[in-house]
Formats: structure tokens, C-alpha cells, sequence
């Protein structure tokens, strides 16, 4: 279908603190937002000749044909959950931001892509909790025709928008629902920055791969620098598609910085723009445009690493302008095979690791001295083993050892490489060969978060499990909203086990199982501690739980130690089973 243009009136919205709602009470927080969509939403877009245009997790995107039918729409979605929250205790709460903007929109394949677009997003995360921000062209719309007040905010600079826009305040009179304060974290002794996930400008929605791979490839620049404290891709990539305040990123991720950027692709060119800002203040420090042909697609992410990191620490620039950066690939279709894999990998779903093996092999086609596609293609291959349970475990090793090896062979600073040998030797019970080539890559690439869960799990697997927490602990910090972390929890509740502090491991499975509810390993060392701890009846149903999930997986785990598990360690873990019920041999 052919994209066509169009003026609309463009209502934005998301939930406030959605995070903490979900961490707080997943299955109820969903609950009462399916509620709120079919009793109050739905039928107010209806109502005002609304189109739905797409939903977002927590956001929601409707199109109008009027900025009448917006503001009536949005000003009766605000009152009703006004109504609906005077009986929900306060720390349950759900309330909306709503940002509206009329201006030229792209409309393809139904979706709706352009500045009209980015800039009702962009208000959405300047209104409160319970409020509503619109531009100065729905203001002068609706004067005179709806009886609202609008409070003036001043020109405002937004993220990725050109130009300052006027933004008002419309006056409800309902209160602002106040959302809970996150917990700030505190800032490190050093310079601190996010990479926050570049927005595609350009009205092909696959672009999203090359925005992707651009913000991608700079953290893993950056965090090759001893002197930074670099946040990880995936508890920056949490904020894509949202529009948050960048005080509110600093606070959350506990970083004195936050980069962003934009990429718009026209032919066979390519503008990426990107700016610094200072979180706490908001002040832009640095800013950047880079306009070159695809075919430098590379150039442009080395200068624009480089040139954040002389902005960041000019102190360090003299010392660090020689680094040695990954190895980009000889073809731009196996990067882009390499970008599909790792989008998919990050779902974290069974169907989605399929595709992302099949994404890092083709990689490895087009390209077999892309590095990157030999570690992806390990890490899709250890997920379907051990948490999806459609590989051979020891099959999958054997594998992993050998593209490991090929990886680092190709190129030995790689951290990625490094890692994945690592890991994989650990795996196969050779601590102290795993250990060397683990900090082999934080040698090289010290914020290198995976690679200090990796440390842990394998000194938690040598016998050195308060070493190893405190190693997972380094990567909890790195990465704090990493999507696949509950599974690294897995192993510090080993680590407390191994070190006797059954309670400890007990508060920690329960919080993993409350993520992933159908992890049979979960259940098996819950049921060991809370053997230990003498809850023996709860002990026992989480035995029966573990087998019910995967009656063979507990059958080659426990009864067959696997190598990677010392004999000590393997029957301390049969002494817990044994008193949630195991029965002998």
C-alpha cells in the first residue's frame, strides 16, 4: 500500500509508572487496564469518531479528525478515571498522561508516521500523571469552542523535534494523580552515561533495525572505556517508543547522561543526529548531524562514539582515541541479519529464538568473518537448551565450544567472542579456563554487562559462590532493567544455597517464579531450600511442581550431574531435595 498524508489531530497516551504497577502486581495491573480499555477508552474514541491506531504496552496512539473530537475525548478519558480511582488505594492507581497535537501525519498500511506524530508523544511526557499537554495550534482550534482553560507552559524544546513548540496545560480541575517517585540510584564516581535507542524518522518502518544497530554499537564503543560507567542495551532500550523525561532516565538508571538520537534514511543516504544532555539539569551539552551515504553506515557510528566520548571526558580523549573496536562486517546485509537476530533474541519467547537462531546463521552466510553472528547464534542456541527445552544440553555445548573457538580465532579482542568461550568452558567444568577468557573481555570492555553475570556463574560453579554474587551484583547495576534479569536471579539464589543462606535463596526464587512461572530450575533449588529450611511442605509442592514442568529435565539434572557442577555441590543439592521428598535412588 502507498503511503498517503493527511492533517489529523493526534491524541497520545501512556500510563504513569507502569513499571512499578507491573512489578508490584503484574497480573492485576493487566487486569484493570483490559477493564479500563473495553468500559471507558474504547468507547470514549468511539464516541468522539476516534481511530485507534495502535496500542503500545502501556500507550495508546488514536487519530482524529478534529481537534475538538480530541480534547472532548481526552478530557472525558481523564474525568472518568478520576471517578474510577476515588475508591482504588493510592499506590494502585493507574493514571494516564495524554499529549495532542494537530499536524501533518503519513498514513501507511494503517499505521501513522511524522512530526504530527512525534510531537503528540513528546507532550505526553510533559503532562502529569492525571493531565493533558497540547500544542499551540489545538489551543487556538479550540478557542471558542470548548470551555476549557489552557495554562501557557512556554516554548519547550522536544527530543527529535527541529523546532520549539509552544505547549499549554489544559486545566481540569481534577488534580494530578501523583505518580510514585522511582527510587533514584546513585550516581557512580565516574562519568556515567545511557544510550538511549535512536527514533526512526523515516516513514519505512524497517529502519527500525539500522536506528537499532546505530545506538547498539555505540554503547558497546563507549563501554569499552575503563573511565566511563556505561548503562546496558537492555535496560536502556526499556525506554524505545516511550517519550520520558531524560531526568526521570537519569534518575531510574543512575546516570549523570543520556544520549539520543535520531536516524531518517532517504535513498541511499543516511542523517543521524544525536545530543548529549546532562539529566539532572536537562542542559544540552552536545549535539551532532551526520549526513552520509549507507555505505559509511560505520564511519558514522565510530565518529558519533567518538565524538559523545571527547564530549563526555575530554580529559580522557588523548588515552582513548586509539581504542580497538569491533570489527565491523564486509557485508551490511549480514549486519542487518545480525540486528533482525538480536531484536528477536530480546523477546525472549521460544517462536522468537527460532528466528533469531535462523537471522545469526544467515548472518554467518553473508558474512563468515562477522564475529557477532557466531556469538548470537550461541547464546539463541543456549536459550533453546536451557530455558525453552528444545535443544540437547550437552549437544548444544559441544556446538557452543566450537563457534566459540571459531569467534575467537577470527578475532581475539572481540569481548563478545570472549565471553561466549568463556561461559562455555565453564559450562564444560573448566573453571579456571573460563574464568581467564571471562575477564579476558572485561579487560577489554570493562562495563561489559552479560560479562559480569557470566564471572558470577562460573566462580558461583567453582566454588567461590560469595565472589560470584558479588560479580552479579556489578551486572545488576550495569543493567537494572535488563528483561531477561530474573533469569541471572536463578543463579544468585545458587549462590546463596551454596552458601547455606536458604532463606535468602527461598525470597530470591519466589521472585524469579513470579517472572517466569514455567522455569522448571526455579522450582527444583526452591524446593531444595526450602527443604534445608525445614519448610517441608511447601518443599514438597514445589517438587511436584519442577517434575510436573519437566518430568525429564529434573530426571538428567539431578539424577545426572551435569558438568559444570562440582560434587559437592551437586549433593548438597540432592541432601535438599531429599528432605522436600525426592525419594532415593
Amino acid at each position: 500500500m502507498s503511503a498517503t498524508r493527511r492533517l489529523a489531530a493526534i491524541l497520545a497516551a501512556d500510563v504513569a509508572g507502569y513499571s512499578r504497577l507491573i512489578g508490584a502486581d503484574e497480573s492485576g495491573t493487566l487486569q484493570a487496564l483490559k477493564a479500563i480499555r473495553a468500559e471507558l477508552i474504547d468507547p470514549k474514541i468511539a464516541t468522539h469518531n476516534g481511530r485507534l491506531v495502535k496500542t503500545t504496552g502501556d500507550g495508546l496512539l488514536v487519530e482524529f479528525g478534529s481537534v475538538v473530537d480530541a480534547l472532548r475525548c481526552a478530557t472525558e478519558m481523564q474525568a472518568g478515571m478520576a471517578e474510577r480511582n476515588t475508591i482504588v488505594p493510592a499506590d494502585k492507581r493507574i493514571a494516564y498522561r495524554i499529549g495532542i497535537n494537530m499536524g501533518d501525519i503519513v498514513v501507511e498500511d494503517g499505521d501513522i508516521f511524522g512530526d504530527g506524530v512525534n510531537v503528540a508523544a513528546r507532550l505526553e511526557a510533559l503532562a502529569e500523571p492525571g493531565g493533558i499537554c497540547v500544542s499551540a495550534r489545538v489551543q487556538e482550534d479550540a478557542a471558542g469552542k470548548l470551555e476549557l482553560a489552557f495554562e501557557d507552559m512556554g516554548e519547550r524544546a522536544l527530543r527529535n523535534i527541529a523546532r520549539p513548540v509552544r505547549v499549554y496545560k489544559i486545566a481540569t480541575g481534577l488534580g494530578s494523580a501523583k505518580e510514585p517517585e522511582t527510587p533514584a540510584l546513585p550516581l557512580p564516581d565516574k562519568p556515567s552515561v545511557a544510550v538511549l535507542p535512536f527514533t526512526n524518522m523515516s516513514v519505512d518502518p524497517d529502519q527500525e533495525f539500522f536506528a537499532d544497530g546505530i545506538a547498539e554499537d555505540i554503547i558497546t564503543a563507549l563501554s569499552r572505556y575503563p573511565s566511563l560507567f556505561v548503562i546496558a542495551r537492555n535496560s536502556s532500550f526499556t525506554y524505545k517508543g516511550r517519550a520520558v523525561d531524560v531526568r526521570k532516565i537519569g534518575r531510574e538508571l543512575g546516570v549523570r547522561y543520556v544520549l539520543e538520537g535520531s536516524l531518517r534514511k532517504a535513498g541511499n543516504r543516511v542523517r543521524v543526529t544525536t545530543q548529549l544532555v546532562e539529566a539532572e539539569t536537562g542542559k544540552h551539552v552536545w549535539a551532532g548531524r551526520y549526513d552520509r551515504a549507507l555505505a559509511d553506515i560505520f564511519a558514522v557510528q565510530e565518529e558519533i562514539g567518538e565524538a559523545v566520548t571527547v564530549a563526555i571526558a575530554p580529559a580522557i580523549a588523548d588515552a582513548e582515541l586509539h581504542r580497538a573496536l569491533r570489527k565491523p562486517p564486509e557485508s551490511l546485509d549480514a549486519w542487518v541479519a545480525y540486528q533482525r537476530g538480536l531484536w528477536h533474541y530480546s523477546k525472549f519467547t521460544a517462536d522468537d529464538n527460532v528466528v533469531a537462531e535462523n537471522c545469526f546463521r544467515r548472518a554467518i552466510d553473508l558474512d563468515p568473518y562477522f564475529v557477532g553472528g557466531y556469538w548470537g547464534l550461541i547464546w539463541a542456541q543456549s536459550v533453546a537448551a536451557s530455558i525453552f527445552r528444545r535443544r540437547n544440553v550437552m549437544e548444544t555445548l559441544g556446538s557452543a565450544e566450537s563457534l566459540a573457538r571459531r569467534a575467537v580465532a577470527l578475532d581475539g579482542r572481540d569481548p563478545e567472542a570472549r565471553l561466549s568461550l568463556g561461559l562455555t568452558l565453564g559450562l564444560l567444568g573448566d573453571y579456571e579456563g573460563g574464568l581467564a577468557e571471562i575477564e579476558h573481555a572485561l579487560a577489554t570492555s570493562p562495563n561489559f554487562a552479560i560479562a559480569h553475570a557470566a564471572l558470577g556463574h562460573v566462580l558461583i560453579w567453582s566454588g567461590r559462590p560469595k565472589e560470584g554474587l558479588a560479580a552479579l551484583q556489578t551486572y545488576f547495576r550495569l543493567d537494572p532493567r535488563d528483561p531477561t534479569g530474573p533469569a541471572a536471579l536463578v543463579q544468585v539464589a545458587i549462590g546463596h544455597y551454596l552458601c547455606r543462606e536458604y532463606d535468602a535463596a527461598i525470597d530470591t526464587l519466589k521472585q524469579v517464579i513470579r517472572s517466569y512461572p514455567d522455569f522448571p530450575l526455579s522450582y527444583r533449588w526452591l524446593a531444595a531450600a526450602l527443604g534445608q529450611a525445614g519448610q517441608i511442605e511447601e518443599a514438597r509442592e514445589a517438587l511436584e511442581k519442577a517434575i510436573a514442568i519437566a518430568p525429564a529435565s529434573s530426571d538428567s539434572h539431578v539424577r545426572g550431574r551435569r558438568p559444570w557442577f562440582r560434587p559437592e555441590d551437586h549433593a548438597h543439592l540432592i541432601e535438599g531435595l531429599r528432605k522436600a521428598g525426592m525419594p532415593e535412588e
